[in-house]
């Protein structure tokens, strides 16, 4: 026989943890737009927490909905397909309108989707992105002057489509009624602020147990970690010159001006390199070009010709053949806006 669910049975579960809180007024009202092939991972972040929070005090603290476009199950960028409430243009919106992103945004953020966005943003409510959400924000041209993030595997694209806007390269952003996070755990670390600010340290702290993180991360915490930990090495003079290298990725590249930038010969960049990274710095910075190029073809709609003069090759067939090497598959293949290659080959 199935259990009936009633309203507070669906949102406060039994648990044996205990936290006691104050009867509230009314609930915070969450509604989640999941766009095709979002990030289970940052949904699943985001909702967990005021389920928590909701069985620990035996309250109804949040109430959440989900949404898609036609009221139609969602697929996750695993595959799974997950059912919704509503489409978003047939329900009352809440409190908050959280857009939850995922892999392919710029193919999966729709006018409708920016427009209504932006009708909800005018009528005083506050809207957030997860993951790659910002990109739906960015459509509903509310982002102008705020402060937000998104993804850090997503920035370059995101930037090449809207290179009026700034994204962050923090964990999360609370930007008066902009709230962004750059998904997977982030979006817990956004959750945990929420409730804190609303319904104190205590529950916030019991909540964090619960979910089994040992550290709560704050605003602006950086994404990932950083340059150094990432090569292994504190050396000073190559994190400067790789420094000097991913900011100059369009430029043709110079390891004399890089060498005259640092103070020191080419030679001892070419022995750092070496010593460190075993590679050549030519080869490190073809590398880092050619991922700019595949987070530009897998993001954005721009051509092969032009994805090769945004990562600093002189010509799209010496791009191609380089991508090709590297990656085992031509750009323009590689490319889900595949028809807007170009010439040469591409």
């Amino acid at each position: 026989m199935t259990e009936i669910q009633t309203p507070d049975t669906r949102f406060v579960a039994r648990g044996v943890a205990h936290v006691t809180l104050d009867p509230v007024d009314r609930p915070i009202e969450v509604s989640f737009v999941l766009m095709p092939k979002f990030t289970m991972l940052a949904f699943s972040a985001a909702i967990e927490p005021m389920r928590i929070a909701n069985q620990l005090t035996g309250q109804v603290l949040f109430r959440w909905e989900t949404l898609s476009e036609n009221g139609q199950p969602v697929s996750c960028s695993n595959g799974v397909p997950v059912m919704v409430d509503a489409g978003f243009g047939t329900s009352e919106p809440r409190e908050f309108v959280m857009v939850c992103g995922g892999v392919e945004p710029e193919a999966h953020v729709t006018t409708a989707l920016g427009d209504w966005l932006r009708g909800q943003w005018r009528r005083g409510r506050i809207v957030g992105g997860l993951c790659t959400g910002a990109y739906a924000l960015a459509k509903a041209g509310i982002l102008k002057g705020r402060r937000f993030t998104l993804h850090w595997e997503n920035l370059q694209g995101f930037r090449e489509t809207w290179p009026d806007l700034e994204p962050a390269r923090q964990v999360f952003c609370i930007d008066d009624r902009i709230v962004t996070c750059a998904g997977g755990v982030a979006a817990a670390d956004l959750m945990l602020k929420l409730i804190h600010d609303k319904y104190g340290a205590a529950l916030s702290q019991e909540v964090m147990n619960m979910c089994l993180l040992t550290r709560r991360r704050v605003e602006a915490d950086e994404q990932t970690t950083s340059l150094a930990a990432r090569l292994g090495t504190r050396n000073e003079r190559l994190i400067e010159a790789i420094a000097y290298m991913e900011a100059r990725i369009e430029e043709p590249f110079d390891l004399d001006a890089c060498a005259d930038h640092l103070g020191v010969s080419r030679r001892q960049i070419e022995r750092l390199f070496n010593r460190y990274l075993g590679v050549a710095p030519i080869r490190y910075m073809n590398d880092l070009r050619l991922q700019r190029g595949r987070a530009l073809l897998a993001e954005t709609d721009m051509r092969v010709t032009d994805v090769a003069i945004a990562c600093g090759y002189a010509s799209t067939s010496h791009f191609s053949k380089s991508f090709r090497a590297k990656f085992g598959v031509s750009p323009h293949r590689f490319s889900h806006f595949g028809g807007r290659a170009g010439p040469a080959g591409e």
